[in-house]
Protein backbone atom coordinates (compact mmCIF):
# COMPACT_ATOMS: atom_id res chain seq x y z
CA UNK A 1 0.00 0.00 0.00
CA UNK A 2 1.15 3.60 0.26
CA UNK A 3 -0.25 5.85 3.15
CA UNK A 4 3.07 8.25 3.23
CA UNK A 5 5.01 9.94 1.60
CA UNK A 6 7.25 12.86 0.67
CA UNK A 7 7.55 15.60 -1.76
CA UNK A 8 10.69 18.13 -1.17
CA UNK A 9 11.49 19.38 -4.14
CA UNK A 10 11.49 23.11 -5.40
CA UNK A 11 8.75 24.09 -7.63
CA UNK A 12 10.46 25.07 -10.26
CA UNK A 13 11.99 21.70 -10.02
CA UNK A 14 8.77 20.12 -10.60
CA UNK A 15 7.79 22.51 -13.67
CA UNK A 16 10.52 21.45 -15.17
CA UNK A 17 10.70 17.87 -14.45
CA UNK A 18 7.18 17.01 -15.67
CA UNK A 19 6.88 19.73 -18.70
CA UNK A 20 4.48 22.48 -17.14
CA UNK A 21 4.25 26.43 -17.44
CA UNK A 22 3.30 28.88 -15.06
CA UNK A 23 3.18 28.39 -11.68
CA UNK A 24 1.79 26.17 -8.75
CA UNK A 25 -0.45 27.90 -6.38
CA UNK A 26 0.14 28.09 -2.99
CA UNK A 27 3.05 24.87 -3.26
CA UNK A 28 4.60 23.73 -0.40
CA UNK A 29 6.98 20.69 0.52
CA UNK A 30 6.60 18.04 2.84
CA UNK A 31 8.03 15.82 4.57
CA UNK A 32 4.98 13.68 5.62
CA UNK A 33 1.98 13.65 3.50
CA UNK A 34 -1.03 11.59 4.87
CA UNK A 35 -4.08 11.04 4.04
CA UNK A 36 -6.85 13.51 3.82
CA UNK A 37 -4.30 15.93 3.53
CA UNK A 38 -3.64 17.87 0.02
CA UNK A 39 -1.35 16.56 -2.01
CA UNK A 40 0.02 17.83 -5.59
CA UNK A 41 -1.33 16.36 -8.66
CA UNK A 42 -1.12 16.53 -12.74
CA UNK A 43 -3.88 16.37 -14.89
CA UNK A 44 -4.43 16.88 -18.29
CA UNK A 45 -7.68 19.19 -19.59
CA UNK A 46 -7.02 18.51 -22.93
CA UNK A 47 -4.98 21.59 -23.69
CA UNK A 48 -2.44 21.44 -21.54
CA UNK A 49 -0.79 19.66 -18.40
CA UNK A 50 -2.08 21.61 -14.90
CA UNK A 51 -0.80 20.94 -11.98
CA UNK A 52 -3.11 21.91 -8.46
CA UNK A 53 -4.31 19.90 -4.96
CA UNK A 54 -6.77 17.31 -4.68
CA UNK A 55 -7.83 16.04 -1.38
CA UNK A 56 -6.03 12.26 -0.68
CA UNK A 57 -8.65 9.54 0.16
CA UNK A 58 -11.11 9.17 -3.20
CA UNK A 59 -14.41 10.49 -2.57
CA UNK A 60 -16.47 8.99 -5.50
CA UNK A 61 -18.94 11.19 -7.23
CA UNK A 62 -21.78 8.93 -6.02
CA UNK A 63 -21.17 8.88 -2.22
CA UNK A 64 -23.53 10.29 0.32
CA UNK A 65 -20.82 10.79 2.35
CA UNK A 66 -17.52 12.16 2.19
CA UNK A 67 -16.03 10.59 5.24
CA UNK A 68 -15.86 7.15 2.76
CA UNK A 69 -12.28 8.69 0.91
CA UNK A 70 -10.54 8.04 4.35
CA UNK A 71 -11.03 4.06 3.21
CA UNK A 72 -10.18 5.19 -0.36
CA UNK A 73 -6.44 6.09 0.23
CA UNK A 74 -5.52 2.94 -2.22
CA UNK A 75 -6.57 1.47 -5.06
CA UNK A 76 -6.10 -1.98 -6.35
CA UNK A 77 -4.88 -1.88 -9.94
CA UNK A 78 -5.79 -5.70 -10.29
CA UNK A 79 -9.32 -4.86 -9.48
CA UNK A 80 -10.17 -1.08 -10.08
CA UNK A 81 -10.88 -1.75 -13.54
CA UNK A 82 -14.19 -3.59 -12.50
CA UNK A 83 -14.62 -1.94 -9.40
CA UNK A 84 -17.63 1.14 -9.11
CA UNK A 85 -15.56 3.54 -7.47
CA UNK A 86 -12.32 3.21 -9.51
CA UNK A 87 -13.89 1.76 -13.21
CA UNK A 88 -15.02 4.97 -14.97
CA UNK A 89 -12.01 6.92 -13.80
CA UNK A 90 -9.38 4.24 -15.24
CA UNK A 91 -11.29 5.33 -18.06
CA UNK A 92 -10.94 9.01 -17.88
CA UNK A 93 -9.85 10.24 -14.71
CA UNK A 94 -6.63 9.62 -14.50
CA UNK A 95 -3.47 11.59 -12.93
CA UNK A 96 -0.09 11.60 -11.71
CA UNK A 97 0.58 12.40 -8.15
CA UNK A 98 4.01 14.04 -7.29
CA UNK A 99 6.19 12.59 -5.07
CA UNK A 100 10.08 12.29 -4.50
CA UNK A 101 9.98 9.35 -1.77
CA UNK A 102 7.78 6.73 0.17
CA UNK A 103 7.58 5.35 3.83
CA UNK A 104 6.45 1.89 4.53
CA UNK A 105 6.26 -0.36 7.77
CA UNK A 106 8.43 -3.33 7.93
CA UNK A 107 7.13 -5.90 10.37
CA UNK A 108 9.70 -7.45 12.87
CA UNK A 109 9.72 -9.73 15.83
CA UNK A 110 9.16 -6.63 18.15
CA UNK A 111 7.84 -3.66 15.92
CA UNK A 112 6.98 -2.10 12.65
CA UNK A 113 10.89 -0.27 11.57
CA UNK A 114 9.36 2.61 9.28
CA UNK A 115 11.48 3.08 5.63
CA UNK A 116 12.16 5.67 3.70
CA UNK A 117 12.07 4.12 -0.06
CA UNK A 118 13.18 6.05 -3.27
CA UNK A 119 14.49 5.88 -6.79
CA UNK A 120 17.96 5.02 -7.17
CA UNK A 121 17.60 6.66 -10.68
CA UNK A 122 16.29 9.78 -10.41
CA UNK A 123 14.80 12.39 -7.77
CA UNK A 124 11.21 13.00 -8.30
CA UNK A 125 8.69 10.75 -10.04
CA UNK A 126 5.12 10.15 -9.69
CA UNK A 127 2.55 7.78 -8.36
CA UNK A 128 0.08 6.48 -10.65
CA UNK A 129 -3.41 7.99 -9.43
CA UNK A 130 -7.21 8.52 -10.63
CA UNK A 131 -9.69 11.37 -9.62
CA UNK A 132 -13.02 12.20 -9.00
CA UNK A 133 -14.88 15.79 -8.13
CA UNK A 134 -18.02 15.18 -5.04
CA UNK A 135 -20.96 17.88 -5.10
CA UNK A 136 -23.01 17.70 -1.90
CA UNK A 137 -24.89 20.86 -2.16
CA UNK A 138 -22.50 23.97 -1.70
CA UNK A 139 -19.49 21.58 -0.82
CA UNK A 140 -17.37 20.53 -3.64
CA UNK A 141 -14.59 18.42 -3.76
CA UNK A 142 -11.77 16.84 -6.04
CA UNK A 143 -10.05 14.11 -4.35
CA UNK A 144 -7.66 11.49 -5.64
CA UNK A 145 -6.13 7.50 -5.02
CA UNK A 146 -2.77 6.07 -5.62
CA UNK A 147 -3.12 2.60 -7.43
CA UNK A 148 -1.12 0.19 -5.81
CA UNK A 149 0.33 -3.76 -6.89
CA UNK A 150 1.98 -6.90 -5.78
CA UNK A 151 5.38 -6.08 -4.31
CA UNK A 152 8.20 -6.75 -6.23
CA UNK A 153 11.45 -8.58 -5.17
CA UNK A 154 12.87 -5.47 -3.33
CA UNK A 155 9.62 -4.27 -1.90
CA UNK A 156 8.32 -7.87 -0.65
CA UNK A 157 10.55 -8.06 2.16
CA UNK A 158 8.82 -4.90 3.41
CA UNK A 159 5.68 -5.26 2.87
CA UNK A 160 3.49 -7.21 0.39
CA UNK A 161 1.80 -4.66 -1.97
CA UNK A 162 3.59 -1.02 -3.41
CA UNK A 163 2.00 2.19 -5.23
CA UNK A 164 2.70 1.85 -8.75
CA UNK A 165 5.31 4.49 -9.62
CA UNK A 166 4.87 5.28 -13.31
CA UNK A 167 8.27 5.21 -15.74
CA UNK A 168 9.53 8.70 -17.05
CA UNK A 169 8.42 7.77 -20.57
CA UNK A 170 5.02 6.63 -19.40
CA UNK A 171 4.02 9.76 -17.37
CA UNK A 172 1.76 11.21 -19.91
CA UNK A 173 0.14 8.18 -21.46
CA UNK A 174 -1.10 7.56 -18.55
CA UNK A 175 -2.84 11.03 -17.89
CA UNK A 176 -3.58 11.46 -22.05
CA UNK A 177 -7.04 13.17 -22.53
CA UNK A 178 -8.35 10.38 -24.02
CA UNK A 179 -11.69 7.96 -23.01
CA UNK A 180 -9.87 4.51 -23.01
CA UNK A 181 -11.48 1.03 -21.56
CA UNK A 182 -10.76 0.28 -18.19
CA UNK A 183 -9.37 -3.01 -18.93
CA UNK A 184 -6.77 -1.47 -21.90
CA UNK A 185 -5.74 1.01 -18.61
CA UNK A 186 -5.26 -2.17 -16.39
CA UNK A 187 -3.48 -3.10 -19.12
CA UNK A 188 -0.88 -0.55 -19.40
CA UNK A 189 -0.35 -0.73 -15.78
CA UNK A 190 0.46 -4.37 -15.66
CA UNK A 191 2.91 -4.26 -18.28
CA UNK A 192 4.91 -1.58 -16.56
CA UNK A 193 8.45 -2.28 -15.38
CA UNK A 194 9.71 -1.03 -11.87
CA UNK A 195 12.64 1.40 -11.45
CA UNK A 196 15.19 0.32 -9.01
CA UNK A 197 14.54 1.92 -5.41
CA UNK A 198 16.34 1.78 -2.51
CA UNK A 199 15.37 2.18 1.54
CA UNK A 200 16.88 2.95 4.79
CA UNK A 201 15.56 3.25 8.40
CA UNK A 202 13.69 6.16 10.08
CA UNK A 203 12.84 7.00 13.32
CA UNK A 204 9.05 6.51 14.67
CA UNK A 205 8.75 10.10 14.51
CA UNK A 206 7.80 9.71 11.38
CA UNK A 207 4.79 7.75 12.39
CA UNK A 208 2.54 10.61 13.85
CA UNK A 209 1.03 13.04 10.79
CA UNK A 210 1.24 15.92 12.76
CA UNK A 211 5.16 15.70 12.46
CA UNK A 212 6.39 17.44 9.15
CA UNK A 213 10.21 18.14 9.44
CA UNK A 214 13.34 16.75 8.55
CA UNK A 215 13.32 14.56 11.44
CA UNK A 216 11.12 12.73 9.41
CA UNK A 217 13.76 11.13 6.94
CA UNK A 218 17.05 11.73 8.77
CA UNK A 219 18.54 7.85 8.46
CA UNK A 220 18.06 5.83 11.65
CA UNK A 221 21.73 5.13 13.56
Amino acid sequence: MCGRYTLLADELEILDEFGLEGEIADYEPSYNIAPGQRVLAIIHNGKEKRAGYLRWGLVPSWAKDEKIGYKMINARSETAHVKPSFRKLMESKRCLIVADSFYEWEKTESEKQPKRIQLQGRKLFAFAGLWDKWEQGENTLFTCTILTKQANGFMKEIHHRMPIILPKEKEDEWIAPVKIPSEKAKTFLDTLHTEELTAYNVSSYVNAAKNNDVKCIQPLT
